[in-house]
């Protein structure tokens, strides 16, 4: 099993460090592994992702789910978070996405602009903030120019960083594609080297390997692949990605490999709540099953 840091290990200021332990201690299992609840879709995909579950269309059936659930936390962006957080601040921690943009253009200059910042959070309350960091693209520059002044913010004011490692473009599609195991390892090293708290990526493929760099070009188990993303992660807690909705089990057995390489926790959106209310709580349960057989140490207190 790989190692993976938790709150004491990590190199967290202590502001960081509070609001971490109040995300993994003091809600969800409260057994310092995370369920993450993200509802950023209505910018990301627009709203067809709702029409599976027309109720989810309603930001007040999702807050009603994650705390019925015991999630750790819900994403949202600063609109949602403006206009229905307060009805359940101090229940659920909020990770304001600072941050966001359509999937209307194409992704080979993929840049998501920032609409919101680390004092917007701090002012909602929120206990975490997150940043989409499109890796490989040519608008790099620009997307690492604003992702340091996030990274200062959140630094200076005790807000943990949460990034959302995504390979995009041309380039990263000529090589494996977003999700290859070359994509997606190079990705949560970048987040980890570029100073993120908890970087979320997406569960890797290593079969897929047209175009990608030598040292990928061979046979890997899914297992050896997320093995090596927590590795390059290293001193970063690793988030993995539900991803597109899949058979249970399925999914069930790509969250347990990732808890088993090391990973901190799970962040699954639309292969929850684009099930039907009861058939959501049932699989939520199957993921905590999987996070309750792997409990993190709780920080000590000196």
């Amino acid at each position: 099993m790989s190692a993976q840091p938790d709150v004491t290990s990590a190199g967290l200021s202590p502001g960081k460090k509070a609001r971490l332990t109040r995300i993994l201690y003091q809600h969800g299992l409260g057994n310092g592994t995370a369920l993450f609840l993200p509802y950023d879709h209505g910018l990301e995909h627009g709203p067809r992702d709702f029409f599976a579950n027309p109720a989810a269309g309603d930001p007040g059936y999702i807050f009603r789910l994650a705390r019925e659930a015991g999630f750790n936390g819900i994403a949202l962006q600063i609109g949602l978070a403006e206009k229905f957080f307060w009805d359940y601040a101090g229940e659920i921690p909020l990770i304001l996405k600072l941050n966001g943009k359509t999937d209307i253009p194409a992704d080979e200059q993929a840049l998501s602009p920032l609409h919101a910042s680390v004092a917007d959070a701090v002012r909602l309350g929120a206990d975490a903030v997150g940043y989409t960091l499109y890796v490989g693209t040519p608008a790099a520059a620009a997307d690492f120019g604003q992702y340091r002044q996030v990274r200062e913010d959140a630094h200076r004011l005790g807000m943990p960083l949460v990034v959302w490692a995504y390979p995009r473009g041309a380039a990263i599609e000529a090589k494996g594609g977003r999700d290859s195991f070359y994509a997606v390892d190079y990705a949560a090293r970048v987040a980890s080297e570029l100073g993120a708290d908890l970087v979320k990526v997406n569960f890797p493929h290593p079969e897929k390997q047209d175009g990608v760099r030598e040292a990928y070009q061979r046979e890997f188990t899914t297992r050896q692949a997320i093995d090596a993303v927590v590795r390059s992660a290293n001193r970063t807690m690793l988030l993995v990605s539900g991803g597109e909705r899949q058979g249970d089990d399925a999914m069930l057995d790509k969250a347990r490999q990732a808890m088993d390489a090391g990973a901190t926790g799970l962040i699954f959106g639309r292969n929850i709540w684009q099930r039907d209310h009861a058939e959501s709580l049932r699989f939520i349960a199957r993921l905590q099953e999987v996070l309750a057989d792997h409990p993190r140490p709780r920080p000590s207190t000196g």
